[in-house]
């Protein structure tokens, strides 16, 4: 395996441990368990988000910039919704 693979396999895993800490924070069913489970997801969060810059420096994470005709129908959509 490539640099890349490993970083993009890593990318995923951090983002399947956000996925599950978040639902165990909201799960939670005292203020112990949701304080550790938000903490555990506060730190993942920052592990995903240096990942994900990592990547984009070294150009393995490309991301495309929305048009302004997208966003706008995007709120128009959803603001008929409210």
């Amino acid at each position: 395996m490539q640099d890349k693979d490993l970083m993009e396999q890593e990318l995923l895993t951090i983002k399947g441990i956000c996925d599950l800490y978040l639902h165990g924070t909201m799960e939670a069913t005292t203020a112990e368990v949701h304080m550790a489970f938000k903490d555990a997801l506060n730190e993942s969060l920052d592990i995903q988000n240096k990942l994900y810059n990592l990547m984009k420096e070294k150009g393995w994470y490309q991301t495309d910039i929305a048009e302004q005709n997208k966003i706008d129908s995007a709120k128009q959509k959803f603001s008929a919704q409210n």
